[in-house]
């Protein structure tokens, strides 16, 4: 993988461009919040006139997914790209694409769910993306998590994470954040970054924990997970059985498919769906300290 480029901070009076690279829309009252908010910070944000397409569940169809985000990436003007919304398909855009043949000069992507796909291609590429709020759920963050999102893009130091640490000690590492049932479908694809030296930070939602169960055995017998040097878990989003289904508790799964790794593990973490989703910078340098239970980016 080529050396990690981290894009040049963000300054009011930028341009912006928003794509729909997944599902299709249909939050366009938070959307609309959500995109007022970047506005508001002095940014100029011109939106995808294929904004409102639909293909089945998808924002239309492949080819003007691929072309929305081509478009965006290799506008010499455009700062950031931000993303409406997850749901399913950045993966299908990803097919025969290259970000070094579409690139003009890096600019931040910024998006998280579905756009974790984007986000570790992103990266194999060498190019630093982030994992944060989407147009459809920005207006939903606390104060301090949308400050966070202006503070990273702008340059600025980010505040370390709390959560509830299992032990392990300390570990420095490469942060590669992004939603569980996304990374587990790019096991054993191009799109999988290398995982030697990695803090992985995992979030999902609405899977039950036989499906987390499920996923994380996947990470287990692929051997993945024996390369990584420390997990951040943040939020699993209505992610327990019904109470007249028989199941372990998510509690039990992570602590039975994680718990013997031998290696820092912090969970509770608040990053992932619903609020907070604390911004978090892709392939950048990490502290993860599984005693104390903070997850710490580096200056």
């Amino acid at each position: 993988m080529a050396s990690k480029i981290l894009p040049l901070p963000l300054i009011p009076g930028d341009l912006l461009r928003v794509i729909a690279p997944s599902g299709a829309l249909r939050e366009f009252k938070a959307f609309g919040q959500s995109v007022e908010i970047w506005r508001s910070r002095g940014y100029r944000v011109e939106i995808t006139p294929q904004m409102d397409d639909q293909c089945g569940y998808l924002a239309g169809t492949d080819e003007n997914r691929r072309h929305q985000l081509a478009a965006a990436w290799q506008d010499p003007d455009c700062r950031g790209i931000l993303c409406a919304k997850g749901g399913f398909g950045s993966t299908r855009i990803l097919e025969d694409w290259n970000w070094q043949q579409n690139s003009a000069l890096p600019k931040w992507l910024i998006g998280f769910s579905d756009i974790t796909a984007l986000l570790w291609s992103l990266y194999t590429a060498g190019i630093s993306g982030v994992h944060a709020p989407v147009l459809t759920t920005l207006v939903d963050e606390p104060d301090w998590s949308i400050e966070r999102l202006f503070n990273l893009v702008e340059g600025y130091p980010l505040a370390p994470l709390k959560g509830c640490g299992w032990g392990g000690g300390a570990v420095n590492g490469t942060l590669l954040p992004g939603n569980l049932t996304v990374a587990t479908h790019l096991l054993g694809t191009p799109i999988l970054p290398h995982l030697d030296g990695v803090i992985l930070a995992l979030e999902d939602v609405t899977e039950a924990p036989y499906r987390i169960d499920r996923m994380l055995t996947q990470w287990r017998l692929s051997g993945a997970l024996s390369q990584v040097c420390g997990i951040a878990l943040g939020g699993f989003t209505r992610c327990e059985a019904p109470p007249t289904v028989p199941s372990f508790s998510l509690e039990e799964v992570l602590r039975d498919r994680l718990g013997d790794l031998n290696i820092p593990i912090v969970s509770n973490l608040p990053f992932g769906h619903d609020s907070p989703n604390a911004a978090l910078p892709v392939g950048v340098k990490a502290t993860l300290d599984g005693d104390a239970g903070i997850l710490a980016i580096a200056p």
